[in-house]
């Protein structure tokens, strides 16, 4: 945290940014479904509550005066240009409660039909053949730091002080992490782990690290039905073309690095691939409508 208030100039640029009024949106359109579906959805009273703070505590920052002392500016600054990263994991539990009581229904039949109408066989269950332990454990891992991979650009461009830069990729990614979502709702798909645990002849077994980070990330994840579009492949291949602006090198260690998760997503069972190429679209799509949609909203000031 000293890294982070230490960095930048004293005080963000004024006015509404464009990830101000995405996230503000998300919430609310989020609230609204909490209000139709209030008695089926799991506290929430809370949640709705929670949303208003949330919104309120960003329209105080947007309008807020700047502070007297310069510590407290500078965090202001922080959250300014870092609360996207809390909200949307936040907005990731959310919609894992909405999901049922809104969509009532999944649909890995049909995708998992979709994926064998395009190769003649369920992947997941072909790919067995290729199964190694050493193979496992290390997908299990780059899977694992999806995360910090994408993290990974954004302190980068902090670090370097190119907080113009920092800005529209916060609102990329959170576009990015916000559209899968609306995917998440509108695809309800658990995936083949699940769906296809009958049909695989063996679970896949890797070193010591392969159990405990699985059972982690499902512990993380809980129940959810966050399959459609593969969020990883789609915000992998956003920090991907990211990165680009950083260095030619880091850009091709996340080429790699994409073709690798790609892979483990559908090698571990965590995705269908039709999954893969839905998040793959969407990032494409993305990183076409991205730029207009943050021009339309850049603030006059900043």
């Amino acid at each position: 945290m000293v890294s982070l208030v230490s960095a930048g100039p004293a005080s963000p640029p004024p006015g509404w940014w464009a990830v101000d009024r995405l996230i503000l949106g998300y919430l609310a359109a989020a609230s609204l479904l909490l209000g139709i579906w209030f008695p089926e959805v799991p506290g929430a009273g809370w949640l709705l509550a929670a949303h208003v703070a949330a919104g309120a505590l960003i329209v105080l920052a947007v309008q807020a005066r700047p502070c007297p002392g310069a510590a407290c500016d500078r965090l202001r600054m922080v959250f300014r240009y870092w609360y996207p990263l809390p909200y949307v994991a936040s907005c990731y539990k959310v919609v894992a409660l909405l999901i049922p009581p809104v969509r009532g229904v999944q649909k890995d039949a049909e995708i998992a039909r979709l994926d064998r109408l395009l190769w003649g066989a369920n992947p997941t269950v072909w790919l067995e053949r290729m199964h190694e332990p050493w193979l496992t454990e290390a997908l299990q891992i780059v899977y694992s730091l999806f995360v910090p991979a994408v993290l990974l650009v954004a302190f980068l461009l902090w670090r370097k002080r190119r907080l113009e830069d920092f800005r529209y990729y916060a609102f990329l990614i959170a576009l990015g992490f916000l559209a899968s979502y609306v995917g998440y709702v509108l695809v309800p798909v658990r995936g083949p782990r699940f769906f296809l645990a009958g049909e695989q002849h063996f679970a896949l077994r890797g070193g010591w690290l392969f159990g405990l980070l699985q059972h982690t990330l499902d512990r993380l994840e809980s129940a959810h039905y966050d399959c459609f579009p593969s969020g990883h492949t789609e915000l992998t291949l956003l920090a991907w073309w990211s990165s680009r602006q950083i260095s030619r090198k880091l850009f091709g260690g996340f080429s790699v690095y994409s073709v690798l998760i790609v892979f483990a997503t559908v090698y571990l069972r965590y995705h269908y691939t039709i999954d893969v190429f839905a998040g793959a679209g969407l990032a494409l799509g993305l990183l076409m409508a991205a730029p207009y949609l943050y021009r339309m909203e850049k603030p006059s000031v900043g």
